[in-house]
């Protein structure tokens, strides 16, 4: 088990890096965040900076809830039960869990899922009744085995931005054997000694857990507002992919009694760039083997690069993963991969450089929205000039 340092670690040849991270978190209103970088298998950048809470500085143990960063975590840990044999990513999703057999989704492939063309985007009206109904694992997960398609999954990829998470943790139950908490802890966060990569937070931890702000908007306006004026335009899909109430949702303190690995996700920057350190460098990490070199080169490889119906641009999808950073080009290489989340968190493998990076923070995106944030694109442009130069 790695003793968690709580001194901040910078190498010399990363401090234009370090620089950048600390003028995010110059004023009490910019909040905090943590920034961890490993290269070939050891910690080069380790710093946090700002506020967990109103008043209250960022401590070396402080996590965050780092919304669809989770997708690349649970993604990494089908993957290490496919690497077993358990699991073929060109099988219909019934294969292993007959009851998503229904409503056209019968030869629906693994792979189809990993890349967001099940067709399964719509998570509003999913359920009905109040949107604590939500945090009900089991209730989602089943509406969306009964649920029928988008037929634009046959053309392109359509985000899953919420539903992604149940999709792949109850693939991961159907075939673990166990529940997905329990083998994410056994397979990936115990022997990595990544034990922050947290859905279901127990509550001895929770005091460590960031607090997130400001409240979610879109466009200066409410969540839900802005979600129907969204749903007017050509990004209707996008707006049905969070339910009504949505930010009620994510500030409710029951958040993190469910398992919702699409947003739900509350993890350190060090856990994070433990487990893509180990993808960074042919999937090993302190003598743990956590994924093939082969199967590290399967799932970075891009599966998708068209018009996403969600998002309404390219988005070069592997098997659960995006390239980091995106390219405006269809023929520009994308080394690294990984998983951004809502509000700026995100971690990825640069298997080019050897290098991984994770960054939280508990101040989400910019003043009008928590959309489209840079901080992590700029964050890694650098890291990545700096380890090449390495």
């Amino acid at each position: 088990m790695t003793t968690m340092p709580i001194t901040q670690t910078v190498d010399r040849r990363f401090v234009r890096l370090v620089a950048e991270f600390d003028r995010l978190f110059r004023r009490p209103r910019d909040g905090g965040g943590a920034l961890v970088v490993y290269q070939h298998g050891e910690p080069v950048v380790d710093v946090w900076a700002g506020f967990a809470h109103p008043g209250v500085p960022w401590q070396h143990n402080t996590v965050a809830v780092a919304y669809s960063t989770g997708k690349g975590v649970a993604s990494t840990l089908l993957h290490r039960l496919a690497e077993r044999g358990l699991l073929d990513y060109d099988e219909p999703v019934a294969t292993y869990w007959p009851e998503f057999a229904t409503a056209g989704k019968e030869l629906i492939t693994v792979r189809e899922l990993l890349t967001h063309r099940a067709g399964l985007h719509r998570l509003r009206g999913l359920l009905p009744g109040p949107v604590d109904r939500f945090l009900d694992d089991d209730a989602v997960t089943a509406a969306l085995a009964a649920a029928t398609p988008d037929p634009r999954h046959r053309v392109t990829s359509g985000y899953h931005g919420i539903t992604f998470g149940h999709l792949v943790a109850e693939l991961v139950r159907r075939i673990g054997g166990r529940s997905f908490t329990d083998l994410l802890r056994t397979e990936i966060a115990e022997p990595l000694a990544a034990e922050d990569l947290w859905f279901r937070v127990p509550h001895s931890e929770r005091g460590r857990i960031a607090t997130n702000f400001p409240r979610l908007t879109v466009a200066g306006l409410d969540w839900d507002t802005g979600s129907r004026l969204l749903a007017r335009t050509r990004f209707a899909a996008a707006a049905d992919t969070t339910p009504e109430g949505f930010a009620d949702l994510v500030s409710d303190p029951r958040l993190h009694d469910s398992v919702l690995p699409g947003v739900n996700g509350t993890f350190s920057a060090r856990s994070l760039a433990r487990l893509y350190g180990a993808l960074a460098d042919g999937g090993r990490l302190d003598g743990y083997q956590l994924l093939q070199p082969e199967t590290i080169e399967q799932i970075n490889r891009r599966q998708v690069f068209t018009p996403d119906y969600v998002l309404a641009f390219r988005i070069p999808w592997t098997l659960g993963y995006h390239g980091v950073p995106m390219k405006p080009s269809k023929a520009d290489p994308v080394s690294a991969f990984g998983h951004f989340g809502l509000g700026g968190s995100g971690a990825f493998a640069d298997p080019a450089t050897g290098m991984s990076l994770g960054f939280i923070t508990n101040r989400l995106g910019g003043k009008l929205t928590p959309l489209g944030d840079a901080r992590l694109a700029r964050l890694g442009a650098i890291a990545h000039n700096l380890a090449k130069a390495a």
